[in-house]
């Protein structure tokens, strides 16, 4: 399937190097030289390279991978991605200062995690609300790996749903030990 390319966004293919500039930013992503990039009538065409050596499987594989990666990129310097993650558990919070948000998560001691430049983040902490993060950036990929990161402060347990859960998530309860005795 090839790639639309939406107004304000510029692609440049050199050295089997995809740069993508947009309103949100700009990314690059180095493709396989199995897989040729083509840019045609405001479109992005990705076709396998039959000269190339490596196995026909292996160059289906990049095929699909390459296109997915690049499709991220032109979405994310056009339109950006947004996480919201919610903490649910009695006294856990979180505030930040710039790029560095402080979580208060049960533990003896206060979390900080420094974010990299290219993610904007806000935090909402609202009276009977769950503390919220609402998290920005123009990179999918680094997006999700600061959310992994941030859930592995607390992960949802089963027991009493409590933990850092995606916005909406739903977590299936399991019931405790009292439920199997009868």
């Amino acid at each position: 399937m090839p790639i639309a390319i939406p107004s304000g966004v510029n692609i440049d293919i050199k050295d089997n190097v995809v740069s993508v500039k947009g309103p949100k930013g700009e990314l690059s992503q180095k493709v396989d030289p199995s897989i040729v990039v083509k840019n045609e009538d405001g479109h992005l065409v990705f076709e396998i390279d039959e000269n190339n050596p490596v196995n026909y499987k292996q160059k289906q594989a990049f095929h699909g991978l390459y296109r997915s990666l690049v499709n991220n990129m032109v979405v994310g310097v056009s339109e950006g991605y947004k996480k919201e993650l919610e903490l649910v558990g009695v006294g856990y919070r979180v505030s930040n200062q710039g790029n560095v948000l402080e979580f208060s998560l049960g533990y003896t001691h206060p979390i900080f995690l420094q974010l990299p430049q290219e993610v904007k983040v806000e935090t909402k902490s609202e009276r009977n609300q769950n503390p919220q993060i609402i998290l920005e950036s123009c990179n999918k990929e680094l997006l999700g790996l600061i959310c992994a990161k941030i859930r592995s402060f607390r992960m949802p347990e089963p027991y009493k749903g409590k933990g850092i859960l995606f916005k909406g998530e739903v977590i299936r309860r399991k019931s405790g030990k009292s439920a199997s005795a009868k």
